[in-house]
């Protein structure tokens, strides 16, 4: 689906920005910068959306994502009850990749952080001891000042440059822009997919929300995301039934298909596969095993 650009805000006396934040929950829309994010979540569960990428996401996760990747998140929702206690937590990076002045990255020591940034285009998923080392990296940096900050700021990127510990998110890299009809379009047609995927939701429904015609939506919504909006609805169905497989060992698989609402357990089962490349027995006990 197409993006929303967003501005990101501006602090002049710095050459990159570094925030945490606490908040109910993540309800941001679909949108793209031409900064850099470096995105720590603290605390939070729920649907991460990076590229053509759905996947649930966890407490302790680090991404870095690309200049222009679209991207969003949305918190599970337990997050979105008005007498929930919970809570997200994140801290996030935003600089541009010639911040430090475009000498700089042409400077040959400075030829890794240009590798660098074409591979988070794709948006990467840090783990390991680098994890570890950014976070520590990221807190003395939020409370640095002048040089310090800097100094803070290249070991940072040093870091993200020579670590192998990371793995691609999205299988392409797609940028598009949009016009804010298109966006709250989308939007609509994204947060109604979210809230009802359990039940059975027809072309006809979606189609009507979006105020189109059968065929002129699932036109619109391929050249959007390049999938059919039966494919984006089977993914997002896949990731719930990810965490229910992981989360709640007292639910057979076949209550699971229902819960995430496929009509039936032979289609839930081929679509997993399809998507996760396991079966569902197999992925619970994969990720129990580990």
């Amino acid at each position: 689906m197409k993006p929303h650009y967003h501005k990101v805000p501006k602090n002049l006396e710095n050459s990159f920005s570094l925030r945490k934040d606490v908040s109910a929950n993540f309800e941001s829309t679909w949108h793209y910068h031409p900064e850099l994010e470096l995105h720590y979540t603290k605390k939070g569960e729920g649907l991460r959306f990076i590229g053509d990428n759905i996947s649930n996401f966890y407490s302790d996760e680090m991404l870095l994502l690309g200049e222009n990747l679209p991207h969003t998140w949305k918190s599970h929702d337990a997050y979105l009850h008005p007498q929930s206690k919970l809570e997200v937590e994140t801290m996030v990076m935003h600089f541009l990749p010639d911040c430090l002045g475009q000498e700089f990255l042409s400077l040959p020591e400075a030829y890794a952080l240009t590798q660098l940034f074409k591979k988070a285009k794709n948006g990467l998923l840090i783990q390991g001891d680098t994890k570890t080392k950014l976070l520590s990296l990221l807190e003395a940096a939020h409370q640095a000042e002048n040089l310090n900050r800097i100094a803070l700021f290249i070991s940072i990127l040093s870091t993200l440059a020579e670590t192998n510990e990371y793995e691609p998110i999205a299988s392409a890299h797609a940028f598009y822009q949009s016009n804010q009809l298109e966006t709250d379009r989308l939007n609509q047609i994204y947060t109604y997919t979210l809230k009802n995927y359990m039940n059975k939701i027809s072309l006809a429904e979606i189609a009507s929300l979006s105020c189109l015609s059968i065929t002129s939506f699932c036109r619109y919504f391929k050249i959007m995301t390049n999938k059919t909006y039966t494919d984006f609805l089977s993914e997002i169905r896949i990731s719930y039934a990810c965490k229910f497989l992981i989360e709640n060992k007292e639910l057979t698989i076949e209550s699971i298909s229902t819960e995430t609402g496929f009509n039936n357990a032979s289609n839930f089962f081929r679509q997993f596969k399809k998507t996760i490349g396991l079966t569902p027995k197999a992925y619970r006990k994969k990720y129990r095993s580990g």
